[in-house]
């Protein structure tokens, strides 16, 4: 293990992770169920409706933020609240994702890599504005 293989592996995670975030904020939430749609299965889950409003922009502005490398341990801290109520949402159907109604086990997992992905960093490949930069320069 070297520092260049960490910077792979950050990278592969915090890629692939962004990619689910975009495919459940957006291909999910927004484009099958649609807005209404998804306000409404909060709601009939006993979660207020306008919470699916702010899943929705979490995972898709993180999702954006994740594959861009931006803010990379913040934003996974940040989605972390959002990963942790879809696996309560989901520990009553049992362990298995296919069972009825999914199981707690997918968002239980996605908990986990987002706090392996804060610990780990951004990884190759992210994107940093010229302010933080600034900044770590001026620590250094």
């Amino acid at each position: 293990m070297n520092n260049s293989n960490t910077d792979y592996a950050a990278l592969l995670l915090r890629v692939s992770m962004g990619i689910m975030l975009l495919a459940h904020g957006l291909l999910l939430k927004v484009m099958t169920f649609g807005i209404p749609g998804t306000v409404g299965f909060f709601q009939s889950i006993g979660y207020p409706g306008f919470l699916a409003y702010v899943v929705i922009l979490a995972e898709i502005l993180g999702g954006l933020a994740l594959i861009a490398g931006l803010y990379t341990r913040w934003v996974s801290l940040a989605l972390l609240p959002v990963l942790l109520g879809a696996t309560l949402q989901h520990l009553g159907n049992g362990w298995v994702f296919s069972a009825n109604g999914g199981g707690w086990e997918f968002p239980a997992f996605w908990s986990l890599a987002l706090v392996i992905q804060a610990l780990l960093g951004d990884g190759a490949f992210a994107w940093r504005p010229r302010f933080v930069e600034q900044l770590i320069a001026r620590k250094a």
